[in-house]
């Protein structure tokens, strides 16, 4: 009897080990891997933003682009918006272009969101997931910093991970 529940026990932490491990994740076809930095460009993308724009990143070329992945469901992105503002109106003024994509959801579910949350930047529909995964993304939020040659200078999960000083010095 003891082996039993023993053995019941182990088979009950191998489900649910690896499931509370992938909560709050974004991972559509997750081979966990990370962003390949030394590609020699960010992959170009369009996507259209909230109000029927399309945003392509090649169209920024001579501006460094930050992008934030994220979801509306997400604790962790909705915890880190206030440092997304902040850097958007501290930023955008030095010439940082600032894009939030939303990963697979509707543009209606999204667009409350932006509107309840008050979001200044824009936000675009990564409706199929297509960037998210070009992108390598298997979690969220996911910042991705490109320098003005569309070249990635840092991917992290966090703002304060970001080298925005270095890139942006004060004059």
């Amino acid at each position: 009897m003891k082996k039993i529940k023993i053995s019941l026990f182990v088979i009950a932490l191998l489900i649910c080990l690896p499931a509370s491990s992938s909560l709050g994740q974004y991972n559509p076809n997750a081979s966990f891997k990370t962003v390949n930095q030394d590609a020699p460009d960010a992959p170009d993308f369009s996507l259209r933003d909230l109000q029927g724009k399309v945003f392509k990143l090649s169209n920024y070329r001579g501006k460094p682009v930050l992008i934030f992945f994220g979801t509306t469901w997400c604790p962790s992105c909705r915890k880190e918006l206030a440092a997304y503002k902040e850097i958007y109106q501290i930023y955008t003024k030095r010439g940082l272009e600032v894009a939030y994509i939303n990963i697979m959801e509707s543009q209606a579910k999204v667009a409350r969101f932006a509107k309840a949350n008050t979001l200044p930047f824009r936000v675009l529909l990564d409706e199929d997931g297509a960037v998210g995964t070009s992108y390598s993304v298997v979690g969220v939020p996911t910042l991705v910093l490109i320098d003005k040659k569309g070249k990635f200078i840092k991917t992290t999960h966090s703002t304060m991970d970001l080298p925005l000083k270095s890139l942006f010095p004060v004059k």
